[in-house]
This record gives C-alpha cells, structure tokens and sequence, in this order.
C-alpha cells in the first residue's frame, strides 16, 4: 500500500459514520474573514465534528492552524468561460492543498471544465503530483459512476439541485444517496441537510458521512430564512437593496 493509499484509508477511518461541517460565508458576508471562518470550524469541532469543508486558500490555512479534524478544501471561483466553479482547475486545487486541505473538492459534473481540462486528468494529476484524496461534488447517478470510474476517492451528492439537469430538486436529494450507495466509492451526503432527522436518513441510505452548512453555520441564510417570516420582511430587503 502506497502512502496515498495509507492516507485515503486513515482519513476514512477518521471520517466514517460522522459529520463534517461546511463553514462557508458568501463573499460580501462580513462573516467572511478568516478568523471568523476559522472560529466556526473551531466551534464545530469543539462540539461533535469530525470534518470540515472550507472555500479558499486564505479560509483553509485559518483554520488548519487550529483544528486537526480533516479538512475538505474547495476554491470556489466564477468565470465566464464555464459553469463549473467548485476547484475548477489543477491550479486551484494546487493552491488549497498547498494551504492544508486533506481532500480535495471538486466539481465533477459532465459540464466543460475551464481551460479545456479534462476530470480524469485532473483527477490524476491531484493523485500523483498534491499526493491527495479527490472529492467529486456530483449531481446525478451518472456523474458518480464516472467519478468512480476515473478514481475519485469519495463521491458527494453537492450539486444536486444545482444544474439544469437538477435544477427541480429542493429537498435532500436522498435517493441519489441510494443509488450512488451502490457504488464502491464511499458516499458523502451534502445538500439542504437542515435537521438531524435529515442526517439520520441519509445514513439509513447508505450515506459514509454526512456535510451540513447552511443549518449550522450559514447565518446570512438563517437571517434571511426568518426575516421572511415576518410583517416586514418586504421592508428589510427594499431597505437593503437601496444600500
């Protein structure tokens, strides 16, 4: 056994049956600083996580400075030149793993990659050259099977409900969870996870390990989710957008 291997099946072991918290901010948040990112990571881990799943070099080095947990990096960065913005090119992966992610994220849809790049290449170059773990970020049975096919180690249910193709699916997609349980890849469940009624089902599913965000730690959304409930909801965003 190689020492990737060895690495993929200690991160296993560390992350099986258990829960990975995404700490993300969208970047107009003023939650998107690096200590703030780092202190949500800290709390999840200080109260039952067993993972993380970080955007950004800047993000990742903050909180591998302070937490042991596996770190699930991804660079989120939007072009025009494709749709897909999860890691999407050698270089981003290369700059998060040089920040000290574990596991590489990466959008591992049928959509055209920038710079002409190809999954299975990029999927062999993260192999060979970072010597780290790749998690594709799929949306259908199909993409998981391909992702299988050209090696990733762990296959996430991410971008259900994110293409066009899924664009119909609002709920936690758990039946995609099934099928790609069948899969000898180990399974991540990650998407509108939102109570632990939820995570549980998704580990009756077949689910190797779960990612939550929002639920935890996406207070812009939470904010937004209960100031719709209220008489002036049509107030507080008329009064935000004229800012």
């Amino acid at each position: 056994m190689n020492s990737l291997e060895n690495k993929i099946q200690n991160l296993k072991s560390q992350i099986k049956n258990g829960l990975i918290v995404s700490c993300q901010a969208a970047a107009n948040s003023p939650l998107a600083k690096p200590e703030i990112i780092a202190a949500f990571a800290e709390t999840a881990v200080q109260n039952g996580a067993i993972g993380v799943r970080i955007d950004s070099p800047e993000h990742i080095r903050a909180v591998r400075k302070i937490v042991n947990v596996p770190i699930i990096g991804i660079f989120k960065i939007i072009t025009a030149e494709s749709e897909v913005y999860i890691t999407p090119t050698f270089e981003s992966a290369r700059q998060i793993a040089d920040a000290g992610a574990d596991i590489i994220a990466i959008d591992a849809t049928f959509r055209n990659r920038p710079n002409n790049e190809h999954l299975a290449e990029l999927v062999e170059k993260i192999h060979n050259e970072l010597h780290l773990p790749v998690m594709a970020d799929v949306a259908t049975f199909a993409e998981g099977e391909n992702a299988e096919k050209v090696g990733c180690d762990f296959i996430g249910t991410t971008l259900s409900g994110y293409t066009s193709e899924t664009k119909h699916i609002s709920e936690p997609d758990f039946e995609l969870v099934k099928k790609l349980a069948t899969l000898s890849t180990s399974i991540i469940c990650e998407g509108r996870l939102r109570k632990p009624e939820d995570v549980k089902m998704a580990f009756k599913c077949g689910a190797f390990a779960v990612v939550v965000g929002n639920a935890i730690t996406g207070t812009d959304w939470l904010v937004r989710e209960f100031a719709e409930a209220t008489p002036k909801k049509l107030h507080i965003f008329n009064h935000k957008t004229t800012m």
